[in-house]
């Protein structure tokens, strides 16, 4: 009798619960109802109140159904997932192989298409990647042997924790890890890897109180044996013509002491150097560094109008062959970045496809190609992609979304929130919990010997022995007719 008793007590306790919940339901309701038509700013909430909110939630929601249940394997972008499933493998270190028949058509025109011998490579006949150094005439110059590198990313974009598995992970690698435009942080540091500090347009970190580069800071920073480059950034791939932008709300009071501004406040660098007038200016700021240093310089651009590289390389005939940049990096109008405009990434900048062998040609023309190392970035997470650039005559590449997917990164395209539910863009001390430096600091090193391997595979395929080998003539590109042209005679227009 008892256990009916409490039976018959817990049903109407439910029932109770239940009879509240939908009656704060109906108030929920009538309360939107009212809201949505007393509200002007959304026409369809004010014409449909309630169910037109279903619309900005769907609007809202979209972009993570497509990447999850309707987009195929070729499709998304940035990034498909045929690619990033490529990294995930690579970072893991596990299978990555796979079965059946390539899901890649051959046929749409842009396809590159690696043309492989009836000789390849045999095993006794493969060289190791020849060590190549950066600014031989420096007082210190730098010597790597690694092909790939990760790219810029600043510690104020990326989180404590993501910067700190980076670190760790580049010196597991045998690579370099670029700072980005943010400073150098401690978490560069905590590593041991080999550094390259850029120097953007707003110099955090080496600026005065004028904003202009102060050689006492450009001394401190070199005096760390990790730093090996330098490396003045005059625009970058995703948003030329524009400087960083770090929201106020990702400027925490460690990121604004390392910046020197305000914490709080959006972090926007100039849209250029305020020294910078004309290419001799570029020149001079190189030295300047260089000479402060004693460490291989270089300078970062995303190419739009080449005029200029025509007028820096007669400035550099002028002045002599020691006045050059010991390095270039080209950013693609691909690149990436954690926030900038949509028009600026969608529409201005040229793409590495047609930027690369401008820049090349053009430093062969002019006799510098020896002098000035090429250092491509913007999309190169995938070995096809890196061997390609390194025919088109890159002699390295530089990755920072590759090495962000071994990160863990899902794509969720919230870098600009704080709400990175990877932890790695965030500085949301909870959602970082996920995000163990430790375990994502090998998977860093992983995804980047696991690039260079496979990208051996391919070179030897084409018969050579190193993946610097690689020529236009290698590589074939599909036209809008569906056939094939090698690139050498594709690009045969900007070697004229």
């Amino acid at each position: 009798m008892n256990e009916l008793n409490w039976f018959m007590w817990g049903l109407d306790l439910f029932s109770g619960l239940f009879l509240i919940l939908i009656g704060c339901g109906v108030l929920a309701i009538v309360y939107m109802y009212i809201a949505d038509k007393m509200q002007t700013k959304q026409a369809v909430r004010h014409n449909y109140p309630v169910i037109g909110r279903f619309r900005y939630l769907f609007e809202k929601q979209g972009e993570f159904f497509r990447q999850y249940f309707f987009a195929q394997d070729r499709e998304e972008l940035p990034f498909n997932r045929a690619e990033r499933s490529w990294v995930y493998r690579a970072a893991k270190n596990v299978d990555r192989t796979i079965a059946f028949g390539s899901t890649r058509p051959l046929d749409n025109a842009g396809t590159i298409m690696f043309m492989n011998t009836a000789f390849p490579t045999q095993d006794e006949d493969i060289t190791p990647i020849h060590p190549l150094t950066i600014g031989s005439h420096c007082r210190h110059p730098y010597t790597t042997q690694a092909i790939c590198h990760i790219s810029a990313m600043s510690f104020g974009a990326l989180s404590r924790p993501a910067i700190t598995a980076l670190s760790h992970g580049a010196a597991q690698a045998g690579c370099w890890l670029n700072t980005g435009e943010g400073g150098l942080s401690p978490y560069h540091l905590k590593g041991g890897c080999d550094l390259v500090f850029q120097i953007g347009t707003a110099k955090y970190g080496v600026r005065n109180e004028h904003g202009h580069l102060d050689d006492e800071k450009l001394k401190t920073i070199a005096a760390h044996p990790e730093v090996k480059m330098f490396e003045i950034k005059m625009s970058q791939g995703a948003k030329p013509g524009k400087g960083g932008i770090l929201p106020g709300l990702k400027v925490t009071e460690e990121i604004a002491h390392i910046r020197g501004i305000p914490q709080g406040q959006d972090s926007i660098s100039p849209n250029g150097h305020i020294e910078f007038k004309n290419v001799g200016d570029i020149l001079d700021m190189i030295a300047r560094v260089r000479e402060v240093t004693g460490k291989p310089t270089g300078i970062k651009a995303v190419l739009g109008d080449v005029q200029w590289l025509d007028d820096l390389c007669d400035e550099i005939e002028r002045r002599g062959e020691d006045s050059a940049p010991d390095f270039f990096t080209l950013d693609s109008a691909d690149g990436g970045t954690g926030a900038a405009p949509q028009p600026l990434m969608d529409y201005v900048g040229l793409p590495l496809k047609e930027s690369l062998p401008i820049l090349v040609n053009i430093l062969i023309q002019r006799g510098l190609r020896k002098r000035i190392k090429v250092i491509a970035s913007g999309k190169l997470i995938v070995p096809s992609r890196v061997a390609w650039a390194l025919a088109l005559g890159a002699d390295f590449i530089a990755s920072a979304r590759g090495n962000m997917f071994a990160l863990g990164c899902i794509q969720a395209l919230q870098c600009n929130k704080d709400t990175c539910p990877t932890g790695i863009t965030t500085h949301n001390k909870k959602l970082q919990q996920g995000l163990d430096p430790r375990d994502k600091s090998t998977r860093v090193a992983n995804y980047n010997h696991n690039l260079h391997h496979d990208l051996a595979l391919i070179a030897h395929s084409c018969g050579v022995s190193e993946p610097r080998q690689l020529k236009p003539t290698h590589v074939r590109i599909v036209l809008d007719s569906g056939l094939s042209l090698s690139l050498d005679k594709y690009y045969s227009h900007i070697n004229q």
